[in-house]
């Protein structure tokens, strides 16, 4: 059983910028993809961005296009989501999330993590 612990995220202002971090705790095929989801207050979860190995392809929603960044370190199993520009609307829990495949739906994810919560004032 892998487990995916996430870190990094707060309270910061709109503009400003956070970068959020998951580790797995073990390296597997099934977690060729890890990625990012995201629940706001009142909405349902929606994709956020996904990241591939070894071939380090990336997908994102449309709402955070050219806003954020999503990385990984293979060696440390981890993924990074640099989030830039942030807007009160990005506000929500960040879900890590690992699969066998990149998709944007939620049931192509085999793996979750707790959550951390991201606040972005105006």
């Amino acid at each position: 059983q892998v487990q995916l612990v996430e870190s990094g995220g707060g309270l910061v202002q709109a503009g400003s910028s956070l970068r959020l971090s998951c580790t797995a705790s073990a390296r597997t095929y099934s977690t060729n993809t890890m990625g990012w989801f995201r629940q706001a207050p009142g909405k349902e979860r929606e994709f956020v961005s996904a990241i591939s190995s070894p071939t380090g392809n990336t997908a994102y929603a449309d709402s955070v296009k050219g806003r954020f960044t999503i990385s990984r370190d293979n060696a440390k199993n981890t993924v990074y989501l640099q989030m830039d520009s942030l807007k009160p609307e990005d506000t929500g829990v960040y879900y890590c999330v690992a699969g066998l495949r990149r998709a944007a739906t939620m049931t192509e994810y085999g793996y979750w993590g707790q959550g951390t919560q991201v606040t972005v004032s105006s």
